[in-house]
């Protein structure tokens, strides 16, 4: 957001590690731990509110029945909406697993569409994969924006009248079927390394992968070798820069647990180049209306 032109003026995280980042990229931020307890007298004026609850339960990567709204870590989007009807901020951005559109045979959707519209927003939903963002990862993630008072804004927001770069052409069926970009191999395959040319989502957690996503998710060499991406190699892949989950100092003993917690960190979060884009096109629609707002205003003192 802040790339797109916005200031932060508020955070909330529940995880101490990812806290402990936070803080050392804004420093002098209030930042709130339990969302549970947060009252919103707490929050500072701000006409925007993002925010990604937990995918957990609603993930189709998890074994198993999904949990859905009513799960103790998904269901947090209760806490954050109890929020916003206190405030009630011009422009809401939500983010989460695109399993939400489908979690309970669509329902669990249908109620964030119910609480948001009974406040008086506007919305628009899109899936955007971060592959389609310059970003080396098949991540799809369902983007949610709502503007209060506003039906038309959040389309305008996360749907483009041009063609997008991943506007592909239309095919024809006699067109020879185009390689599969996971069996798409790059790298020196001489001495090596080999890389996938993309990366399969990365997860922070889930019940069939680790979180580095070790099962589906590596580097070889052609000697056989084999190992799992590397801290700084898992930020490219979600489109942060080289350390940027790296603490200043800890203990060097402790490096194999710090690496976890940096996996699990950026498996967690939202693709920059993402959010960039869908900050960018909000500020673009925010101004307009402004402008707008504003020549009425002249006009009508005239």
């Amino acid at each position: 957001m802040e790339r797109a032109g916005f200031s932060v003026r508020f955070q909330c995280e529940v995880k101490p590690f990812c806290r402990d980042i936070l803080r050392q990229h804004w420093p002098e931020l209030p930042l709130d731990d339990d969302i549970r307890s947060l009252d919103d007298s707490e929050i500072p004026e701000a006409d925007i509110w993002a925010a990604g609850f937990p995918c957990q339960d609603l993930s189709l990567a998890r074994m198993g029945p999904r949990s859905g709204l009513r799960g103790n870590q998904s269901g947090l989007f209760h806490d954050f909406m109890r929020l916003v009807r206190g405030r009630t901020p011009r422009a809401i951005i939500l983010e989460n697993v695109h399993g939400l559109l489908s979690s309970h045979g669509g329902r669990d959707f249908a109620v964030v569409l119910k609480a948001l519209d009974e406040l008086g927003y506007g919305v628009a939903w899109r899936v955007l994969n971060s592959k389609d963002f310059g970003v080396p990862q098949q991540r799809r993630r369902v983007y949610i924006v709502a503007m209060h008072r506003d039906a038309a804004g959040p389309g305008e927001v996360l749907f483009e009248p041009e063609c997008g770069d991943w506007n592909s052409k239309k095919g024809r069926q006699d067109e020879e079927k185009s390689a599969s970009l996971f069996q798409t191999i790059i790298g020196d395959t001489v001495k090596g390394p080999l890389v996938k040319s993309i990366a399969h989502c990365i997860y922070a957690e889930s019940a069939r992968h680790t979180g580095t996503d070790w099962s589906r998710n590596y580097v070889w060499f052609p000697d056989g070798r084999v190992r799992r991406f590397t801290p700084n190699e898992v930020e490219r892949v979600q489109g942060f820069p080289d350390d940027w989950t790296r603490p200043r100092s800890f203990d060097e003993r402790q490096a194999d647990r710090i690496d976890s917690l940096r996996y699990h960190a950026v498996g967690n979060a939202v693709t920059p180049p993402v959010a960039e884009w869908v900050g960018h096109r909000l500020m673009s629609v925010m101004k307009a209306q402004d402008q707008e707002t504003l020549r009425s205003s002249l006009v009508a003192a005239e």
